[in-house]
């Protein structure tokens, strides 16, 4: 099953590439201006979450797909990355996978030369490791 993190990440990144949400069965779309704010997701694209999964949003879907929202959501359903891009893709845990992904439209992807989308990095986590890495690496050393 597809948890609702992956389902939010898979969105977030290509939320970060231009795709937008079909909401209210087609009838309007969302996309964040921005999706992350520092070591958290953008209070925007945190509101653009809660329209995506109200029951009152009808079936949602991101541009380019035919599976909603709901849909990832169920036992069905995994996100993984893509064979061809590495972007999360949403994959049938039994049955045929989807026929595209959804970078199959965008021109300029994959682009190797530009920062792939990401998810939101707690800094001082990050700091903190590196600096346990490097203190094991010198106690090890110094064996």
């Amino acid at each position: 099953m597809a948890s609702q993190k992956n389902v939010k990440r898979y969105l977030a990144y290509w939320f970060q590439l231009g795709k937008k949400v079909v909401i209210n069965n087609g009838a309007a779309t969302l996309q964040p201006r921005e999706v992350i704010n520092g070591d958290r997701y953008s209070d925007e694209f945190e509101e653009c979450w809660q329209k995506i999964i109200s029951p009152e949003s009808g079936d949602c879907y991101l541009e380019g797909t035919q599976e909603t929202i709901a849909e990832l959501l169920t036992p069905a359903w995994e996100v993984s990355p893509c064979a061809r891009c590495s972007m999360p893709v949403p994959v049938r845990n039994v049955g045929m996978p989807p026929l595209l992904c959804p970078c199959f439209d965008l021109t300029n992807w994959p682009n190797t030369e530009l920062p792939p989308p990401r998810s939101p990095v707690n800094n001082q986590e990050q700091l903190t490791a590196i600096r346990a890495r490097l203190l094991n690496n010198l106690s090890s050393t110094n064996s």
